[in-house]
């Protein structure tokens, strides 16, 4: 990919084929004003992808780490005592 003209610097072309239906509803996004330009639109859907793909890996990595400590008015209750016979509360508070 060579950079674009007219495009900051850092930008590239791409060229990509599409349907005519595709290519139409992306026609209609910009001339309905959603989007300036054609490229817009595509990057718009290019970063809610990452997105998803960010929020995709966020909850993987909290499905696996440890689950959490209930924090009921019992455990409330000995923290706010500072005691420490409720095995959830760490021993170094």
């Amino acid at each position: 990919m060579r950079a674009a003209p007219g495009y900051p610097c850092g930008m590239s072309t791409m060229t990509v084929s599409l349907p005519d239906s595709l290519k139409s509803f992306v026609d209609e996004q910009v001339v309905n004003g959603r989007f300036e330009t054609r490229s817009a639109y595509i990057c718009d859907l290019i970063r809610h992808d990452q997105d998803r793909h960010r929020l995709r890996n966020l909850l993987l990595e909290g499905a696996e780490s440890a689950p959490p400590t209930t924090a009921d008015s019992i455990y409330f209750d000995n923290l706010r005592a500072g005691t420490s016979r409720d095995p959830r509360i760490p021993k170094s508070l």
